[in-house]
């Protein structure tokens, strides 16, 4: 189950998120091919911006934070993964050595 709530969420991050930059690449695209003059569409394209941030700001503050959590959840999973392998490889080494050792024990003899 848990699995589940953690793939909706990621679903959910990944949908708002291409919603937020949908928005802002339309706004900005609509900007650049109006026919106005460089100085003004540059003015307009801030003023689009300062007011989309300011009407969406605690949307992207969550969506930066849910981001932030995703990437902090997979570099934990991803470090324990390779803390697990690498005591693989560890508990491996030493089985042939003792192994080995065995088998140098039982020539001696």
């Amino acid at each position: 189950m848990k699995g589940k709530v953690i793939m909706s969420k990621n679903k959910s991050l990944a949908f708002g998120l291409g919603l937020i930059a949908g928005v802002v690449g339309g706004i900005i695209a609509g900007v650049l091919y109006a026919p106005k003059p460089g100085e003004e569409s540059r003015k307009q394209l801030k003023d689009a911006a300062c007011e989309f941030y300011e009407k969406n700001s605690p949307a992207i503050h969550e969506a930066k934070k849910q981001a932030l959590e995703s990437v902090d959840l997979a570099k934990y999973k991803l470090e324990r993964q390779f803390r697990k392998f690498s005591n693989m490889i560890k508990s491996n080494k030493l089985q042939k050595a003792k192994e080995l050792e065995e088998a140098e024990n039982d020539f001696e003899y």
